[in-house]
């Protein structure tokens, strides 16, 4: 897998016309049909499949992405640049495209530091034609499975002090008068996996003449720190579906966080399974009973 993982849109298109790089628009439909990259294939459901993580979640994550990044022209051979509205504004669709890469193995796969905001910024051309696509065959790999985590892991890992488990979810989710960013009973059960840490997902970015971008590294690890997660860390990062940690995934990569792993079934599955413990509100330590006294 490649180090780098962030491409400026100038980058891109000068890899566009001279190397084998398939563009692939993690928008909807409708943005997408309304200008795009040129050459660049739809593919909303990295961002809308909903996955959980037992064992046949997990195969069926593995099929459905081998096909349908197949079916986007990757044999392998070829580099897979995602790419998004903006860096806020789609909520990491086109990291969760990439994380999806680590976990299949792929080798080659990137995202555009600003999305479309950022290419149109830069004024590189936008197009509305749809490119004819040969198919491919997909390989699956085993050599990413360690990025992605299961409830059972997560579970086992509560009150583990060595371990952080990180919340990247907005305020209403994390305190719980919401259960998704789909309305606030979208999901069954509100509230945060007990002993989280909040590092909300909007922290890892900052605006810039090109639309938002992520942090410096600096930053990022400042941001970090305020929540006892050094380099040293491990991370075992969630959000609702995998897409706003995703983001968080890509920023803490590049600041150099060296073990960060995923929960990607997230809340949404972690609360439609009611054995699995919860907490709400706010995370403020109770009083001394004894000063309280006083």
């Amino acid at each position: 897998m490649s180090d780098k993982v962030l491409i400026s849109p100038a980058e891109l298109a000068a890899m566009i016309p001279s190397s084998d790089v398939v563009v692939i628009d993690t928008r909807s439909p409708d943005a997408y049909a309304s200008g795009h990259v040129p050459g660049a294939v739809n593919l909303f459901e990295v961002f809308t499949f909903l996955a959980t993580s037992t064992p046949e979640g997990v195969t069926e994550l593995r099929e459905t992405f081998a096909r349908h990044f197949g079916a986007a022209g990757l044999s392998g051979a070829e580099t897979a640049v995602f790419i998004e509205e903006s860096m806020n504004s789609g909520f990491g669709m086109s990291c969760r495209g990439y994380f999806l890469m680590q976990f299949l193995g792929y080798p080659k796969a990137m995202v555009v530091h600003g999305g479309m905001v950022a290419w149109k910024a830069a004024g590189l051309s936008v197009t509305t034609e749809v490119p004819v696509v040969e198919p491919k065959t997909f390989p699956v790999m085993d050599t990413g499975q360690d990025v992605i985590i299961n409830y059972e892991t997560m579970l086992a890992a509560l009150g583990d002090s060595d371990v952080a488990l990180v919340d990247v979810r907005d305020v209403d989710e994390w305190v719980g008068t919401s259960s998704s960013p789909y309305g606030p009973d979208f999901a069954p059960r509100k509230g945060r996996i007990p002993g989280a840490r909040w590092l909300e997902w909007y922290r890892m970015m900052k605006p810039s003449a090109s639309g938002p971008v992520f942090k410096s590294k600096d930053e990022i690890l400042a941001e970090c720190a305020t929540v006892g997660v050094t380099p040293e860390t491990p991370v075992f990062l969630y959000c609702f579906k995998g897409a706003r940690a995703s983001n968080t995934l890509v920023a803490l990569k590049e600041a150099g966080i060296k073990d960060v792993r995923m929960y990607f079934g997230s809340w949404n599955e972690w609360s439609r399974m009611p054995e699995l413990p919860i907490e709400a509100g706010l995370p403020f330590a109770k009083p001394d009973t004894a000063l309280a006294a006083d």
